[in-house]
């Protein structure tokens, strides 16, 4: 199957001198080029705007791994914010950039911070004040990124924030740049169409993407559970100059628009959300940026959207200058399963059959990772359309078939049969055999059904909606062309039920039967975490492994003295990812999950990338949240964790050998 085409505040001191030179290279008038980054920086999100969040350095390897300590911490300014103003802040997820000998970090209420990297002392702090702009729509609230950008002369930081704000802030002064929109600010609930008077309803947490001369900016909707209301996830884009608006691209189709028709009963005049609310990759040469979307409302039920439901659950490629769809690739076809594709794309040259591609990867909740020439939109290997299960479910009508890649293999575990249930002694395998009996088992794609139907609670659904790959997304070797995914098998049995009488648009809303399993075990086989290993060069599994202890030590399995099984607690949907360096694969896990349900801290811990042994842990004090990325500062490596936000403990916490 091929994707669809189309042609057509404060100074900053000067201290670029620490521990040694940082070399300050020179970049186009017009934008700035990845190759130009010095080897020690980091300068977006994912280390560059291919989304690879790899680093070449190598000081710190598996031999001296357990050597390291932390070397300073920072404590979020949000910790200083008057009572009357903060609002309650969730675990500190935040990425920090490295640019040039200055680190910059965002905290959850969207203050910048420019930082010395090398003993975190505070030299400037930006804060948007997007608290006044009244309580975040998500709580607890959550800024998990920044974005850099320059044209060789020109550097600005760019946040998107809870206050419905575009800010573009100097990155010498710490200060709003004049020139860009309205002293430094574009207001984020205009130029988004049909639905410009609810924009209310929309935040932000991912950062926007710059490329060229274009600022890109998705977001966050806030979903009306019981009415059919919620805005569309529209995507805009402004000049990073000016802030002036230069293109939308709405995620549903408006009249007259490629793939209207696919939302049949003119229902993309009400439908919603199709959101960007997660990260963006760009290939800057080509000038294109990679939108991964999102589920529309309903989430699981889509009798008010009929048809395929384009763009919703896509990969949209579009001209950055000018918004204009290149190619998209639609990886659930009206889903009803909230299968979003809830990370950044993966960008990565790679050799197939002797032929160079600039290819695209993309991991999904569905456990497939989907492989495309980047430019043409053309897949790598076939993709094919297969029939599935069809909805009972009064006024709903699925889609007759879902594409299934034919490589790479699937990731993590996909549907569900009597072989799957866990069976490690036979009490706990006739008890998860009958508690399977109150489900509806069945392949992918199985949908759900009206709770009791036939005698049924739910359909299990496997993967579940927070199962597959995540927010953190996957990781790729530029050097190797082999893609890191870390996932969750986390199932989870799907019903609809009618709403209480006037209560609701909606004629059934989603009910879900969470950690369902025998003893307190869960029915599945594990592993129920892992980190996979795919050689995208030839679509095949490099190696794979179960990621944390899991349920080994339950009453009913230590006597079995059982290998690692995976941890897919609750605390691991949307935290973490992996850190790929010359040599590594950084990450960490849980102390309560691996070593004292009482415990506080993480263990940090690093694998061989080639072949996923264990080589290295070090306990950390500290819960830990944030994606891990690596930086260097004259001869020395480091490495940086966002963490804590339970107990009003935000931190930045980086490690680095000892001298």
């Amino acid at each position: 199957m091929k994707a669809e085409l189309q042609k057509g505040q404060g100074m900053r001191s000067v201290f670029i001198l620490l521990l040694g030179t940082i070399l300050l290279l020179g970049c186009s008038p017009e934008t700035s080029k990845e190759g130009d980054a010095p080897v020690g920086d980091w300068r977006h999100h994912g280390g560059n705007h291919r989304s690879e969040k790899y680093s070449p350095l190598d000081q710190v390897n598996g031999s001296n791994f357990g050597l390291l300590e932390v070397a300073w911490r920072y404590r979020s300014p949000d910790l200083e914010l008057p009572e009357e103003l903060a609002y309650p802040t969730g675990d500190y997820r935040a990425m920090p950039l490295v640019i040039n000998g200055v680190m910059y970090v965002n905290s959850n209420h969207g203050l910048i911070s420019a930082l010395d990297p090398v003993t975190g002392e505070e030299h400037w702090v930006f804060d948007p004040k997007s608290y006044e702009y009244g309580p975040p729509l998500f709580s607890p609230l959550q800024t998990r990124g920044i974005e850099y950008w320059t044209d060789g002369n020109i550097e600005r930081l760019f946040i998107a924030t809870s206050g419905k704000q575009l800010v573009s802030v100097d990155i010498e002064t710490g200060q709003p740049d004049p020139n860009f929109g309205d002293d430094g600010y574009v207001d984020l609930r205009e130029n988004f169409g049909r639905f410009e008077f609810e924009m209310n309803n929309i935040t932000h947490g991912a950062p926007p993407i710059a490329v060229g001369s274009t600022v890109v900016v998705g977001s966050k909707i806030y979903d009306y559970p019981m009415y059919n209301r919620s805005p569309p996830g529209h995507v805009r884009a402004y000049d990073a100059y000016t802030g002036q608006f230069k293109w939308r691209f709405n995620t549903i189709p408006q009249a007259g628009e490629f793939g209207n028709e696919t939302w049949e009963n003119d229902s993309w005049r009400v439908a919603g959300n199709t959101n960007v609310w997660t990260y963006m990759s760009a290939d800057e040469e080509a000038g294109i940026v990679y939108l991964p979307t999102s589920t529309p409302t309903n989430d699981y039920w889509g009798g008010f959207r009929l048809g395929e439901n384009l763009f919703a659950e896509s990969i949209v490629a579009l001209d950055v200058e000018t918004g204009e769809r290149i190619w998209h690739f639609q990886t659930v076809h009206h889903g009803v399963w909230d299968y979003d594709v809830a990370s950044a794309p993966n960008l990565v040259d790679i050799i197939v059959d002797g032929r160079p591609i600039k290819a695209v990867a993309q991991v999904s909740k569905t456990a497939f990772t989907y492989v495309f020439d980047r430019i043409t939109g053309e897949p790598v290997w076939p993709i094919e359309e297969r029939p599935v299960a069809q909805s009972a479910i009064p006024g709903e009508r699925l889609h007759p078939t879902q594409p299934f890649p034919t490589k790479p293999a699937p990731f993590d575990r996909q549907g569900i049969s009597e072989d799957d249930l866990i069976d490690f002694t036979p009490e706990i395998a006739a008890a998860a055999r009958e508690l399977a009996e109150e489900f509806v088992l069945g392949p992918i794609f199985t949908p759900p059904i009206v709770r009791g139907s036939n005698g049924k609670r739910s359909t299990f659904v496997v993967p579940g909606a927070g199962g597959g790959a995540g927010y953190p997304g996957a990781t790729v070797d530029p050097e190797t062309g082999i893609i890191y995914i870390p996932s969750l098998t986390r199932p989870m049995g799907m019903s609809l039920i009618p709403p209480p009488d006037d209560t609701s648009e909606w004629p059934y809303l989603i009910t879900l039967d969470r950690q369902v399993g025998p003893f307190g075990l869960p029915l599945l086989k594990p592993p129920y975490r892992r980190i996979t290993a795919i050689d995208l060069n030839t679509g095949e599994h490099v190696w794979q492994i179960p990621f944390g202890k899991g349920p080994a030590n339950h009453p009913m399995l230590e006597h079995l003295d059982l290998p690692p099984l995976g941890t897919a607690s609750s605390d691991v949907l949307h935290e973490g990812g992996v850190l790929i360096t010359k040599t590594l694969l950084i990450s960490y896990l849980a102390q309560r999950d691996e070593i004292d349900p009482e415990a506080h801290g993480s263990i940090l811990v690093a694998h061989d990338k080639m072949t996923g042994e264990l080589l290295g842990e070090v306990l950390v004090d500290q819960r830990l949240h944030g994606p891990p990325m690596s930086y260097q500062v004259g001869d020395k490596q480091y490495i940086a964790v966002a963490g804590g936000g339970r107990d009003d403990d935000n931190e930045l916490l980086v490690f680095a050998l000892p001298d």
